[in-house]
């Protein structure tokens, strides 16, 4: 059976400038290399897709499994995997960040420090952009920098206009157009599948998170009134149209997303946003890992989402060590409306949706089981599934339905039956867990399971049951803020237990930011038109580093992606608002770093961390030997130069900012390397935050720098139940290295399994 793979075969021996030459090259090899499977170059060529000339070498071509099996055994190939495609995984954040204080900008805020990222170029794989959005106005913006080498593609056609803030659009879709022919031969091509506009809100809404310049008087229907604006709104930004929904739902062809790398790489940007990811696999098979590696390789900073899989263990995406992987936690502001009974009972539920709908104080209220028709299951008439109530009974009622999955097309299902107001009633299973999805067609409020079965006993304690549901208002200074989000994925790291993931968490709820206008704001089955819209997810919380990046790029424009990922990383917080301890929303308990990583972001901090852990492409390379790949492997990252694996190297010595020990057995120590980013003359001392049953020792516990750039190495040795009077842990347990100078707190996550 044909089907689209992905053929890798590491870096190019041409440098960091091809030529056309080059790049011509690079095809005929690939032509000639496929054609010696398949037996002529000219078939070859009718098969390749994508032919990755300019930083990733390697195609992706319709084969069949046979052929792609014996790819996968030529000496020139490093992988080959099929192309499965990649899930897709804001006014008030920045406030809550500390980068203003109601709408004021402090001078010391990393905003003015870092000039609002002015002039550095965040480019996003997603699904494209809404060029006409106010966020990507480029008023108050200077010249296109001259390093910039990308397109507005098709900018005529479509009437896409790039700007000095949007300088460039390119879109790939033709790994999907030949999956999709490979399923249908007389598949014929749509002029949507040809167009760099975002036909789905998720790209439009992730580049303005990251990059989208100051625009006041924002909301969604009235909510969350504020400036909207992204992490560096002085950024220049381009979109890389890699998604195309609904031809495939909210997935991503591999060998288009790997184009989207190579071209990013080409075009000069400086950090690469991806709010995508998928299940975990070798490293080489996975084109968000390929196309990272290689945009480390040209000193460019990919940040990616972790997932939305959680609170499952191990569920994090993206977990490669060169990848930046963002955890999503909330922020302390609520959307939320309030429910009335008629026994003057009032419970709270959370709500965006227009407002002044409702006029008399109470209405008639009914569920969705009393509602249903005859032809419907009692299950789907509860959760009020499409023709499942009948609108005689629903008009002019406040309908009560259970939550299951897609409020929002139960808010429109009940505004069609005649519905005046709805309550979405969580089930036991999904307990507290609340996400707006969107603003919704009524009045509406979603409640947690307990409040729900408030309202439902209500109902059936009387004859005529009545409610009122008030406009959705905007709540500020909600406590507890900066909690895990349920949903976010959760370390430990599937792929590698010893590289501690996700890195960092950043807010990722209820997160109102730019949005296409060729949909309605809860999908295409909406008509209504909104500039901004409100969601949740990691695909929200990465732009929001991917920002933040931007920021410590623009201030240290000669630091690496390590560095710049580890001042971001020792710089976050464990602790919340309240200087309590980040809790889980998923359990109400405190979390721990298989959660947030290294902690919460604080932009301010990252500015100066004092100290960073530096990684260079050597280390990296390192790593790939430990994780078993050959000299050969290596080989083809660095033609055409020699590099040896080390004989001696452990993970115990990779120079993370993070400490993971997935099997402590006995003492057992790691080495780290610390930069001094700070001032000269400058002391730090060690302090470890107590781990359960384990001891740690750092040597020496105390560091002395006496210029700028200058690196000190230390070994912190473990060992498990010191003094035998504490029992053995049967989990992971956490502690935290902190190196304090009196101004910089420098602090490391530990995760440690003793076995």
């Amino acid at each position: 059976m044909l089907q689209s793979y992905v053929v890798y075969l590491g870096g190019h021996s041409h440098g960091q400038n091809p030529t056309s030459d080059d790049i011509d090259r690079a095809r005929n090899y690939h032509h000639e290399l496929l054609g010696s499977c398949l037996g002529s170059t000219e078939e070859a060529k009718g098969s390749i897709i994508h032919s990755y000339g300019r930083f990733v070498n390697g195609f992706s071509a319709v084969l069949e499994e046979e052929h792609a099996q014996s790819l996968a055994k030529h000496p020139e190939v490093v992988s080959v995997f099929k192309d499965e495609g990649v899930q897709l995984h804001t006014t008030r954040s920045w406030d809550f960040l500390g980068l203003e204080k109601d709408n004021v900008i402090p001078l010391n805020s990393a905003w003015n420090k870092a000039r609002f990222g002015e002039d550095v170029i965040i480019g996003n794989i997603d699904s494209g952009v809404w060029p006409e959005s106010k966020s990507f106005s480029d008023e108050g913006i200077g010249p296109v920098p001259q390093k910039w080498k990308g397109i507005c593609q098709d900018d005529t056609r479509h009437r896409f206009k790039c700007n000095r803030k949007l300088i460039g659009v390119r879109y790939i879709s033709n790994g999907l157009i030949e999956d999709l022919r490979s399923k249908n031969p007389s598949f014929v091509v749509p002029l949507n599948l040809t167009d760099p506009r975002d036909h789905q809100g998720h790209g439009t809404h992730t580049l303005s998170t990251a990059g989208g310049n100051f625009v006041s008087n924002v909301s969604v229907y009235g909510n969350g009134f504020g400036t909207a604006k992204g992490g560096s709104p002085k950024a220049r930004v381009a979109a890389y149209k890699v998604c195309w929904k609904p031809h495939v739902n909210d997935t991503c062809n591999s060998g288009d997303i790997l184009a989207g790398f190579d071209l990013a790489i080409h075009d000069g940007v400086d950090v690469i946003s991806v709010s995508m990811g998928s299940s975990t696999k070798d490293y080489f098979e996975n084109s968000v890992a390929i196309g990272s590696f290689h945009a480390m390789m040209n000193g460019i900073i990919v940040v990616a989402s972790a997932g939305n899989s959680g609170p499952r263990q191990s569920s994090a995406a993206n977990t490669a060590p060169w990848l930046f992987t963002i955890g999503a936690s909330t922020i302390d502001r609520d959307f939320m409306s309030y429910v009335t009974l008629g026994n003057k009972m009032v419970i709270k539920g959370e709500s965006i949706a227009p407002k002044g709908a409702l006029t008399q104080d109470l209405y008639p209220l009914i569920t969705g089981g009393d509602a249903k028709v005859a032809t419907a299951s009692h299950e789907d008439a509860t959760r009020c599934k499409n023709g499942a109530v009948d609108p005689n009974k629903v008009k002019g009622k406040i309908l009560v339905c259970n939550s299951g999955n897609h409020g929002q097309e139960k808010g429109q299902q009940a505004a069609q039956a005649g519905a005046v107001g709805m309550i979405l009633a969580n089930s036991e299973r999904d307990g507290n867990e609340i996400l707006l999805p969107g603003p919704n067609f009524l009045p509406s409020a979603h409640m947690k399971y307990k409040d729900g079965q408030s309202v439902y006993a209500y109902i059936n304690s009387t004859k005529d049951p009545v409610a009122s549901i008030t406009n959705a208002v905007t709540e500020f200074n909600k406590r507890p803020s900066q909690m895990m989000g349920f949903f976010s994925s959760r370390g430990p790291n599937n792929l590698d237990p010893a590289i501690l993931k996700p890195d960092v968490t950043a807010p990722g709820v209820d997160i109102i930011a730019a949005y296409t206008e060729a949909i309605g704001p809860t999908g295409a089955f909406d008509d209504r038109r909104i500039p901004y819209n409100i969601f949740s997810g990691t695909s929200m919380s990465c732009p929001h580093v991917s920002g933040i990046v931007g920021l410590v790029k623009t201030a240290h424009p000669d630091w690496s992606p390590a560095a710049i990922k580890s001042a971001i990383m020792t710089s976050s917080t464990t602790r919340d608002a309240s200087m309590r301890p980040i809790l889980d929303e998923s359990t109400g308990l405190n979390a721990n770093p298989f959660a947030y990583g290294a902690g919460h972001v604080s932009p301010d901090r990252a500015l100066d961390p004092g100290l960073v852990y530096e990684l260079g492409f050597d280390d990296y390379l390192n790593y790939i030997c430990s994780c078993g790949y050959n000299q050969a492997t290596t080989d083809k990252f660095t033609a055409p130069k020699k590099f040896s694996c080390p004989k001696t190297f452990s993970i115990a010595d990779f120079n993370y900012p993070s400490i993971a020990i997935p099997n402590l057995n006995g003492s057992f120590y790691v080495t780290r390397r610390v930069k001094n980013v700070g001032p000269p003359n400058s002391s730090y001392k060690a302090t470890i935050v107590e781990i359960e049953g384990v001891s740690a020792l750092v040597e020496p516990s105390s560091l002395s720098f006496t210029k700028y750039g200058e690196e000190k190495t230390f070994k912190v040795t473990f060992t498990p139940n010191p003094n035998g009077n504490i029992s053995k842990p049967t989990d992971y347990v956490f502690g935290e290295l902190i190196w304090a100078d009196g101004l910089h707190h420098v602090s490391s996550s530990i995760a440690a399994k003793v076995l």
